[in-house]
């Protein structure tokens, strides 16, 4: 029998020789998005849930779907619109003739599938996008009182178009709070733009192919969690959320001028676990200072909300985020060390 420290050190090999081959699939359809990819992946092998900002027409749906495909998991898209109802999600009974007679039968929705495609979800109201809350949070669906279990392992990669564009709605701060990062795609490069055009309007790109399983992803959820992390970077994780939170003992002048709201727990938490998740991507034994830094802005973006004085000043989250970096320091001993 296999002991379970030779099964763990074979899956963080398994993870350490994934990328190339998950960059090697990928570029048969993707042209460049090297961090956005990775970002991705982070959350993936961490078991977090994304939300994907960018404009329309830069690749947002056929990235998702290529990684479910390397990944070989079951792939639901959600077109979400303004007319969309909860039950069109999560699905509804309905009354089924039965060899013992007529009797309510829930019926799947979407929602049961491995990997969910939240396609433009602030294009849909509120109520609906409050559906995907507890399949979210608790990976089950209520319907009259019966609770149904989601596919393992699950995950929502929700697109937005930029909150400026007509017809969209807000994301609830609660719901926004669920997902791990907010990922943001922007326009290629001139010489990568060109490659796209080339690439897709030349031939049909080859086949991705399943590289992974179900049963793998959610092995490599388990020994993300076994990485080990020191104290003081997981403090630095805690201080750096924290330092967002206006008028706290420990907040910073601009923070309490420019911020509305700031990043809770879940921020640090996300930190340390996307921590963990990169260090072994890249192929290193222990999650580092660096790691909460690669990773503070994909993770506190959606969770920091300035107010109209910041905005008439022209600050943004970005330069917030970019101002805690520089205001929350780690341990000198532990920089030098890392």
């Amino acid at each position: 029998m296999i002991d379970s420290y030779t099964t763990d050190k074979q899956t963080v090999e398994q993870i350490i020789a994934s990328r190339t081959k998950i960059d090697s699939e990928l570029s048969k359809v993707i042209v460049g998005q090297k961090e956005v990819v990775e970002q991705l992946l982070i959350a993936l092998f961490a078991g977090g849930h994304c939300l994907i900002t960018g404009a329309p027409g830069l690749a947002k749906t056929l990235l998702i779907k290529s990684m479910a495909q390397i990944f070989h998991l079951k792939f639901q898209r959600i077109q979400f619109t303004p007319d969309l109802m909860p039950a069109d999600i999560t699905g509804t009974e309905i009354l089924q003739e039965t060899g013992e007679g007529r009797r309510m039968v829930f019926v799947n929705g979407p929602v049961f599938a491995n990997m969910i495609l939240a396609d433009e979800i602030n294009r849909t109201p509120p109520k609906t996008q409050a559906a995907l809350l507890e399949a979210m949070q608790e990976h089950q669906v209520t319907a009259a009182g019966v609770r149904h279990a989601l596919p393992e392992p699950f995950f929502v990669l929700a697109t937005q178009n930029p909150i400026e564009m007509e017809g969209t709605y807000p994301l609830p701060e609660a719901q926004l709070d669920r997902f791990m990062f907010n990922v943001v795609i922007d326009y290629l490069p001139e010489d990568q733009e060109v490659a796209v055009v080339l690439q897709t309007t030349a031939r049909h790109a080859d086949p991705i192919s399943a590289l992974f399983s179900a049963e793998d992803v959610l092995r490599f959820h388990e020994i993300v969690r076994k990485v080990p992390i020191a104290e003081e970077v997981v403090r630095y994780a805690v201080r750096l959320a924290a330092a967002s939170r206006p008028h706290q003992q420990a907040t910073p002048d601009y923070v309490n001028e420019w911020v509305s709201w700031g990043a809770g727990l879940r921020a640090a938490q996300f930190l340390v676990l996307g921590a963990k998740a990169r260090a072994l991507l890249l192929g290193r034994s222990h999650a580092r200072f660096e790691d909460i830094q690669a990773l503070a802005h994909a993770t506190l973006r959606h969770r920091i909300l300035i107010n109209y004085r910041a905005e008439a000043e022209g600050v943004t989250v970005k330069s917030v985020i970019d101002r805690l970096l520089e205001t929350v320091k780690e341990a000198e001993s532990f920089a030098r060390a890392g």
